[in-house]
């Protein structure tokens, strides 16, 4: 059983964690691993989140869009850099298809509120704030000219010149763009008006071609930066990588506007701090001084 157990996690690190940090106990691991474990824990300790219900069948997120309305997510409940994601979601037709494909993904699933507005991914070590990125969709920017085709490949160029891969991805120009270009009515031979910001995709995972901006982290307002400390705790966490939706900023009081905390990452993919596509890249050293210092309980089971 123990080799078997082995094999399992050597698999599931190969497949999904490749490049992910690993900095926190096997329990604490444990502890945040699911979506609805995030939630109950932000309920519990007072930190702004989304309403949200584990599923397995096609009833609950029918109730929960009778008595919340849309927008919506599907999601797994347990996952990462957005797999098996669906949002938003505003129709019927929508939320029964993504009932559907979530499951391929996990067994049981989650709908919560979707909020629209600013992503962010806050890394947060022992009373310190240690990264703020922004995290968005691919897109490119429309110079009354070029179409959209002839402006993806400019941007990838951009990041090749960059050296952003393999960590920060191309854009495909793939069927999942093009039908999202076409529920726009745009199509890769459309061309942007100058300064015309086109978003090529819902999701802000790298995979398709997602983009990073690294924030200075004193740009974060008092009242967040004390909100997103006090989560560590919460966890009994080293490090964690906190997902959040704030809908006018991270530069405004949470009190002062809509906000939505998603997730934690016990594992957060670091090298992605390292690749920014806007901003300038962040000496990040001293924090993985200390990291690297710690001793961790059962860091080589998953």
């Amino acid at each position: 059983m123990k080799s078997l157990k082995r094999i399992i996690y050597s698999w599931v690190e190969q497949k999904f964690l490749g490049g992910c940090s690993n900095y926190n106990s096997l329990f604490t691991r444990k502890s945040c691993r699911s979506k609805k474990q995030a939630r109950e824990m932000f309920s519990k300790n007072n930190i702004p989140h989304a309403k949200g219900d584990i599923f397995y069948g096609p009833i609950k997120p029918f109730r929960f869009v009778k008595k919340h309305g849309f927008p919506v997510v599907i999601k797994p409940n347990v996952s990462g850099f957005s797999r098996g994601s669906h949002f938003p979601i505003n129709s019927y037709k929508d939320l029964l298809k993504a009932i559907v494909l979530v499951k391929i993904w996990w067994p049981s699933s989650v709908i919560e509120q979707y909020l629209e507005g600013k992503n962010y991914r806050v890394v947060v070590v022992k009373d310190e704030i240690m990264s703020v990125i922004r995290r968005y969709p691919p897109f490119v920017i429309g110079d009354g000219k070029s179409t959209i085709n002839e402006l993806i490949d400019y941007e990838n160029k951009m990041r090749r010149q960059m050296a952003l891969g393999p960590v920060i991805h191309s854009i495909q120009k793939s069927l999942g763009i093009s039908r999202f270009l076409k529920k726009k009515k745009l199509f890769f031979t459309s061309i942007p008006l100058k300064e015309e910001k086109v978003t090529l995709y819902n999701r802000i995972s790298l995979a398709p071609g997602g983009i990073i901006e690294t924030l200075d982290k004193d740009s974060m307002h008092e009242q967040n930066r004390v909100l997103f400390l006090k989560i560590l705790p919460c966890f009994n966490a080293n490090i964690l990588g906190v997902d959040a939706i704030f809908e006018k900023g991270i530069d405004i009081p949470y009190t002062d506007q809509r906000v939505i905390f998603l997730e934690v990452n016990s594992r957060p993919y670091l090298k992605m701090h390292d690749y920014p596509r806007y901003g300038e890249k962040q000496d990040l050293s001293h924090f993985y001084d200390v990291l690297n210092g710690l001793e961790i309980q059962q860091k080589d089971i998953y």
